[in-house]
């Protein structure tokens, strides 16, 4: 196999857990480029990323090329790169919001392009990264890129229309998953247990709970049933949830950030 030789434009929380789950890889060269030289340093020490002074220079010197910048900076950075960009060059944008077509038109009509929304618990190896193939990648392209998420967790291929919606689940997702944890930890400590506990209790119980549903063949709604004895604790607990309309909520607040993942591509 040949070495893969792969360029960051953008070295934030997201880049930096792809390249520290990258950097293990044989046959692997990572390269990066940030406005701020001195965000490099790190990842050039920890990593062995080798330092580009500016997008060309890391054009030069890449195949795959992950644009890891906000939304908003995502056409200046088009812009400066569009003129290094080669046939050869895989472009692999994790930019909420923003769509292939979008990047393919602002670069060249031969532009390949997977686009990708990956998630912060990609720090531990225990990421979710949805991906899209653009009008001109190929199969072999995404498997690729599969195989690059793959060493930060699990990938799911989507259809672009669904990468909005992606972005809703997973992408933000983390962050309900900790205000869930917050609320039942401090229900915990209200009930008599230190923070602490609660934290350990609750988290693992959440981790837990997971695994079941990734690991096994019932939906959630089966592990409620066995989880749920008539007349017992977990039943008095669901009841509150289920008059305050708990399910509601958690839907409503995927819909809103999908909706403003798509208000980010327009």
């Amino acid at each position: 196999m040949s070495t893969l030789h792969i360029g960051f434009i953008g070295t934030g929380r997201i880049a930096s857990a792809i390249i520290a789950g990258l950097s293990s890889r044989k046959e692997t060269t990572l390269l990066g480029f940030d406005r701020d030289p001195e965000a490099l340093r790190p990842l050039a020490s920890a990593y062995g990323l080798t330092p580009c002074t500016s997008p060309a220079e890391l054009a030069k010197g890449s195949t795959v090329i992950i644009l890891a910048v906000k939304p908003y900076q995502i056409q200046e950075v088009l812009d400066e790169l569009r003129p290094s960009l080669s046939p050869s060059h895989l472009l692999v944008s994790v930019a909420a919001g923003i769509s292939t077509e979008f990047i393919r038109e602002n670069t060249s009509d031969e532009t390949r392009v997977i686009r990708v929304m990956p998630n912060t618990p990609a720090f531990f190896g225990e990421g979710m990264s949805a991906l899209c193939r653009g009008k001109n990648a190929t199969t072999r392209d995404s498997d690729i890129v599969s195989s690059l998420l793959g060493a930060i967790g699990r990938v799911a291929l989507l259809e672009e229309s669904q990468m909005d919606a992606a972005t809703a689940l997973s992408g933000s997702g983390p962050a309900y998953m900790f205000h869930i944890l917050a609320s039942l930890a401090e229900g915990g400590v209200q009930c008599g247990l230190t923070r602490e506990q609660a934290l350990l209790l609750g988290a693992q119980t959440m981790l837990g709970a997971a695994r079941m549903v990734l690991n096994g063949d019932k939906s959630p709604e089966e592990l409620i049933r066995q989880v749920t004895t008539p007349g017992g604790t977990t039943e008095a607990g669901l009841k509150v949830m289920d008059e305050r309309n708990i399910r509601a909520t958690l839907v409503d607040a995927v819909a809103a950030a999908a909706t403003r993942s798509r208000e980010l591509g327009q």
